[in-house]
């Protein structure tokens, strides 16, 4: 199985240009020597400035080891943990020194589904991938993937080019856009997206 895969220059913008773009595109994870994942169904963009953003934390700009991925090229995976237990895996945006990210919040389970519900059981299909944490139990992702390339095919996880986006982006009733989620700063702001109707959301949007 063959994938087409964005070029960097494709990530060297703004968080809240490409978290949109990324919509009805496939995010896969190879495991046993198999790609698992699916399609991309909601975002976040976590902008220059932001106090959401984990660089940029009680209005102070951060070069920690933790965001050392986040300051460096674009198109690679920045992937932290929360609650201590659970993981997000984001997307590096804008051009080296800038700290921008997507967060993807839900995928619409496509390939090795078998896999997936292996590493994360559940009784509807709807709830195996519909949150930043789910998805990435659901696909074996950890901080041991921080850091890796998302253009280069042989990595362990990919951003891959899905040939008929524009018609699923129309066939779930197009780009929503709302308040990010579960934040306790800038949450107002309408950096979430999401493809309107896709039963995968992990909340569904009000407009």
């Amino acid at each position: 199985m063959s994938f087409d895969l964005f070029n960097r220059g494709f990530f060297n913008a703004s968080a809240a240009a490409i978290a949109p773009e990324l919509l009805g595109h496939y995010l896969l994870r190879r495991i046993d020597g198999k790609w698992c994942g699916g399609i991309i169904v909601e975002t976040e963009a976590y902008i220059k400035n932001d106090p959401a953003c984990h660089a940029y934390i009680g209005g102070k700009t951060l070069h920690t080891p933790r965001v050392k991925v986040l300051w460096g090229r674009p198109g690679h995976a920045y992937v932290y943990v929360i609650y201590g237990m659970y993981y997000c895996f984001n997307v590096a945006c804008c051009p080296e020194g800038m700290a921008e990210a997507v967060l993807v919040r839900a995928i619409a389970p496509t390939h090795e589904l078998e896999t997936m519900q292996r590493l994360r059981p559940v009784s509807k299909l709807r709830q195996l991938t519909n949150g930043p944490g789910k998805l990435c139990a659901a696909m074996s992702m950890d901080r041991g993937l921080d850091g890796e390339d998302l253009c280069d095919i042989k990595s362990e996880v990919i951003v891959a080019k899905n040939t008929e986006r524009e018609m699923i982006v129309s066939e779930l009733g197009s780009i929503a856009v709302g308040p990010r989620i579960g934040l306790k700063v800038a949450a107002d702001w309408p950096l979430r997206f999401g493809l309107k109707n896709s039963e995968f959301l992990s909340k569904k949007f009000q407009n």
